[in-house]
């Protein structure tokens, strides 16, 4: 039997609107080498000014898990001889960064949960972006210098499961601050996996092995458990020692494998000093003060919806766990329903009907028509069926007025006693033997003459008041 373990580092893209050394924008996606200057390049007589913004925002993140904000910080060069890195080397915080010691809590189906520790979060900047076309490779450096935040895990993940879950609040988390948009297609939420095996029971740590830059939740899992599978396979064959070495391996997720991209490098490797172009980073009190200042996060918000609106603890781990969805359901509850029904119609009736990865708040029904739409049926305009189709229509239509689609498919519930009264006699004068089957004892025919009811008012016929004139009319 073994033991999995599992250690993390995320590279969060800080969204800030010039880089970490220079005054170059961060939107790497126009023509390439557009926004590039001397800094970003690393020519010569071009010195590093620290981009304030990303001090803070790398703050905040150190106040939202609890960590350590080290009031005075510095940075060091590492050596990085790749060809998308001008400088041949990179500026981050290896001995003191900005955070250390901080956790993440992550919780399970079964309402049971972990503390992940966080090791550290430090700054650096990023490098430049190989372009390879056949046999020729280009280099753009418009993403060169973009402020990165790595985030290191403590190696206390031991399944694919924790990794993810704690992945997911993390990314929540990064998002709920706004210090990035965390697009993993685009990037901006870029995951190293370190993953080792050892025997159950056994304390010694054995080697490491990196899977690089995976962009997506289910290939991060998927890439771990292969990699576990390969590590236990040479194991049990006795050739762990010859087969698992420390490096930095790849996920195909075409090939369903990791395969070795590179050696990994270690600390004497990198060559780290003290970066000799940047004085040494102070936190005064006036910033000290704004990374304290946070908005309401995950957790928060959860225990805020179940206590104040009574939802239940899964409920409400759901619609926090992304940031656009709570306040997709706050809006509803703006149109005066209860929290339960937002709750069934965003989770259950809307979400169930988006295909490819759509999300509510990408969807052309929002949060005010939806809300809307469970306001008639808690005022009995619609029925719950009539309002399932009016949805389905809004989606098929990109959206729409409620009221005026309700009006155009006529699915407006009839409570007028008189016209009820009338379909009612009708149906049970057409069906004497089942009235008298019903009068004898036989009480399931209830159900009978109620969906005689509905079919001849097309469904339009309210619910309620057609149970309380059926039950009098039958009692006559």
């Amino acid at each position: 039997m073994f033991e999995t373990i599992i250690g993390l580092e995320v590279h969060v893209q800080l969204n800030t609107q010039s880089k970490l050394f220079c005054s170059c924008p961060t939107s790497f996606n126009h023509e390439q080498n557009t926004n590039t200057c001397p800094t970003c390049l690393a020519l010569p007589g071009a010195l590093p000014v620290l981009n304030k913004e990303a001090l803070r925002k790398a703050g905040m993140f150190g106040t939202a898990v609890g960590a350590t904000i080290n009031r005075t910080s510095f940075f060091d060069r590492k050596s990085y001889f790749y060809p998308d890195s001008p400088s041949a080397y990179q500026i981050t915080q290896l001995y003191t960064p900005i955070v250390e010691h901080g956790k993440l809590i992550v919780d399970f189906e079964d309402g049971t949960n972990k503390t992940i520790r966080i090791n550290r979060a430090h700054i650096e900047a990023d490098a430049g972006k190989n372009i390879h076309e056949g046999p020729i490779s280009k280099v753009d450096l418009n993403r060169a210098g973009t402020p990165l935040l790595e985030i290191v895990s403590e190696p206390d993940m031991r399944s694919a499961e924790d990794a993810i879950l704690y992945l997911k609040k993390l990314h929540s988390i990064v998002r709920y601050l706004d210090i990035s948009d965390a697009n993993m297609q685009e990037g901006s939420f870029r995951v190293d996996v370190n993953v080792s095996i050892r025997p159950k029971g056994d304390e010694k740590l054995y080697t490491r092995v990196e899977i690089k830059n995976i962009n997506s939740f289910r290939f991060i899992q998927r890439a771990i458990e292969l990699e576990v599978a390969r590590q236990k396979e040479a194991w049990e064959d006795g050739v762990y020692e010859d087969e698992i070495v420390q490096e930095t391996r790849l996920f195909d997720q075409a090939k369903q494998e990791t395969r070795s991209m590179r050696g990994k490098e270690g600390a004497a490797d990198y060559r780290y000093f003290p970066e000799p172009d940047l004085l040494k980073v102070i936190v005064d009190d006036a910033m000290y003060s704004e990374i304290l200042d946070i908005p309401e996060l995950p957790d928060a918000k959860k225990e805020r919806f179940v206590s104040a609106f009574g939802l239940r603890e899964y409920d409400a781990v759901v619609i926090t766990a992304d940031l656009e969805n709570a306040h997709y359901f706050e809006s509803m509850l703006e149109c005066g329903i209860t929290a339960k029904n937002a709750v069934s119609w965003l989770t259950v009736e809307l979400q169930g009907r988006l295909k490819g990865g759509i999300s509510a708040h990408e969807s052309p029904v929002c949060a005010k028509t939806l809300g809307t739409l469970v306001k008639r049926i808690e005022e009995n305009v619609i029925s719950g069926k009539a309002a399932k189709d009016i949805l389905d229509y809004l989606l098929e239509h990109n959206g729409g007025d409620v009221d005026e689609v309700i009006e155009k498919l006529g699915l407006k519930q009839v409570s007028d006693t008189g016209a009820l009264e009338a379909l009612i006699d009708e149906i049970l004068a057409a069906n004497t033997d089942k009235v008298a089957e019903y009068k004898s004892g036989k009480d399931k025919l209830f159900g009978f003459f109620v969906g005689q009811a509905m079919k001849a008012s097309k469904g339009s016929a309210n619910p309620n008041t057609l149970n309380e004139i059926l039950q009098t009319k039958l009692a006559q």
